[in-house]
């Protein structure tokens, strides 16, 4: 006679007693050593790692958390791991913040700021580079200094700009594309059937916008050809924009587009290797539509070639704020999420858990964690499967992520550390 037993009810804090030996597998031990799963036992993580498993679809990442709570310390770690594997790493780094790690690998930081040495041409392409590239960069450097999309007739005239400014295969310029632009040809206007006069005024505001890209405090920057060259063997290449940051905050978004657009050249004129491609204060590039859809283009590019980006952000609720409610800037910036594979997220305030539990899809049973994560445990997102880490750091790593020292008065020598 079988036996019949009624259903049983328990919680899952209850039912695990019942199965005490079984745990999750995690994602396996291959790739690097990030700390403690607290549902199993050693966490490992490579985004080219899982890519080439096939477990993971997509390699971008997103590390978001409140200050202190250990965001930079995490993102620092893996690019410091990855430099053992032979991977490199392209850092816009707005607060000067990875300094030390810089100094650890070796590298001297290029600072740009107004009054510094250093020019980046945001047009440095690869040769024969003729895939739209600098039409698209123009148009969102264009659009982020207007903080408006450009008209019809502005973005014809700055298509015609673009060609003129590289005829006879010359470098193209930002002052120089700005001067095509104040004084262009006569046949550009008539091809658009308006009066020359009127021409010149309908594109004048494109002209200026350009223009303000490298005069007055944005000026020493972009406006003439490039004074660094990439070394193809440097492990890290780090971009302290901190002078930006800390005198012309407003500026900010422009300058990291600007940045960002020579890293993507950088990389597209050495291709074959794995890159880790760290944005941090993401939001910068999150404020405009222009900047949002390049940050969107280049997240689509990643996996043609061969990089994985990680944007740093305290809040998702920035990603709400970035237009009207409905604009398509906000769903632009929402999108962004959708390009992403992994989201790693710190202690967030309780006011902040239902945009992030929104836009990242979380369930009620992960968001109700969120505001209870002590400093160096996150919860994991990998496409779709869920962890909650503790981030171990050696003695090393903890002196290169010390952002406390100003704080608690401690002396860092990251050159020490890194031999």
């Amino acid at each position: 006679m079988r036996s019949r037993l009624s259903w049983h009810t328990a919680t899952t804090a209850q039912l695990q007693g019942a199965y005490p030996w079984l745990a999750d597998a995690g994602l396996g031990t291959s790739g690097l050593y990030v700390g403690r799963n607290l549902g199993s036992a050693a966490f490992c993580y490579c985004p080219f790692d899982l890519y080439a498993r096939r477990l993971l679809t997509n390699p971008n990442m997103l590390v978001l958390g409140q200050l202190g709570f250990g965001k930079s310390a995490l993102v620092k770690s893996l690019v410091w791991r990855q430099l053992a594997f032979g991977r490199s790493a392209f850092i816009a780094d707005p607060r000067g913040e990875y300094t030390a790690l810089a100094a650890a690998a070796g590298v001297q930081p290029i600072r740009l700021g107004p009054g510094e040495p250093a020019r980046l041409n945001p047009f440095d392409l690869a040769a024969g580079d003729d895939d739209g590239e600098p039409l698209r960069l123009a148009s969102a450097l264009a659009a982020t200094t207007l903080d408006r999309p450009l008209a019809p007739i502005e973005s014809a005239a700055l298509d015609d700009a673009v060609l003129a400014a590289r005829r006879g295969d010359t470098t193209l310029l930002l002052p120089r594309l700005s001067d095509r632009l104040l004084h262009p040809d006569r046949a550009a206007a008539e091809a658009v059937h308006l009066p020359y006069a009127d021409y010149v005024t309908a594109t004048r505001d494109v002209a200026l916008a350009l223009r303000r890209c490298c005069t007055g405090d944005l000026a020493g920057m972009f406006d003439a050809p490039s004074t660094v060259r990439l070394n193809p063997a440097a492990p890290l290449v780090s971009l302290d924009l901190s002078p930006v940051y800390l005198r012309h905050r407003a500026a900010l978004p422009l300058v990291m587009l600007a940045a960002t657009a020579w890293v993507q050249a950088a990389i597209r004129r050495t291709p074959g290797s794995q890159r880790l491609v760290v944005l941090d204060e993401a939001w910068a590039l999150l404020t405009h539509l222009a900047t949002a859809r390049w940050l969107q283009q280049s997240y689509k590019l990643a996996r043609a070639h061969g990089v994985a980006h990680i944007a740093v952000l305290h809040r998702l609720s920035d990603l709400s704020t970035a237009g009207d409610a409905g604009s398509e800037q906000v769903a632009l910036a929402a999108g962004l999420l959708c390009d992403i594979g992994t989201a790693v997220v710190y202690n967030q305030p309780a006011a902040e858990v239902p945009d992030t539990a929104r836009l990242l899809g979380l369930p009620d049973t992960q968001s109700e964690l969120l505001p209870t994560l002590r400093p160096g445990t996150a919860l994991w997102r990998v496409a779709g499967r869920a962890f909650l880490v503790d981030h171990v750091l050696s003695p090393l790593e903890r002196e290169l992520c010390d952002t406390d020292a100003g704080m608690t008065g401690r002396e860092i020598t990251p050159t020490a550390a890194g031999t």
